[in-house]
């Protein structure tokens, strides 16, 4: 094993990437010399990524936008008056056409979000799991802050109306109000 001098070593000449063709980089050819490799195919648009994780998150989410966008399509449904009286084709196709449009849309955008984009899943398996972690309190514990908040409101309420009344005998006394 004998050592090599650095200052006379010649570097070897660096390997260029999509070098292919008949031998003249340091990768062997790929795919006889016709291009690029082709890319692998990977998910769809609506392929669900990681689908075991945040399904009760999502669907409940989706659930949400559902409803907005069922409502979203009821109001356009119904400012979309006058075009019934249209004889031609078209005019006929309007109403019914324009809010399942807008759902069809819409509902694609919301299924894209809530399942197929890695940020929001993320963000909706994360606050899954979060919300796992949360120490929630008991029936008793419920039931009685219920009863804590009520008294409150009704003792704050009887302190208002006898303030109101103090007032009220107090300003007609000094003649602001008058009966």
């Amino acid at each position: 094993m004998g050592q090599t001098d650095a200052t006379t070593t010649t570097p070897e000449p660096s390997p260029t990437l999509g070098s292919g063709g008949s031998g003249g980089g340091a990768f062997p050819p790929s795919g006889g010399g016709s291009g690029p490799a082709p890319k692998p195919k990977g998910p769809g648009r609506f392929t669900q990524y990681k689908p075991e994780q945040g399904r009760t998150t999502r669907i409940g989410t989706l659930v949400g936008a559902g409803a907005i966008i069922a409502w979203g399509s009821i109001f356009i449904n119904n400012h979309l008056t006058g075009y019934e009286d249209i004889e031609q084709w078209w005019g006929l196709m309007i109403t019914p056409g324009i809010p399942i449009l807008f759902a069809v849309v819409f509902g694609a955008v919301a299924w894209w979000l809530t399942f197929s984009n890695q940020a929001c899943s993320e963000f909706m398996i994360g606050t899954e799991g979060e919300m796992k972690k949360v120490n929630w309190s008991s029936r008793a514990e419920i039931i009685g802050s219920t009863k804590v908040v009520i008294m409150f409101t009704l003792m704050l309420a009887a302190f208002l109306f006898l303030f109101d009344i103090a007032f009220k005998f107090l300003f007609s006394w000094i003649g602001v109000l008058k009966t």
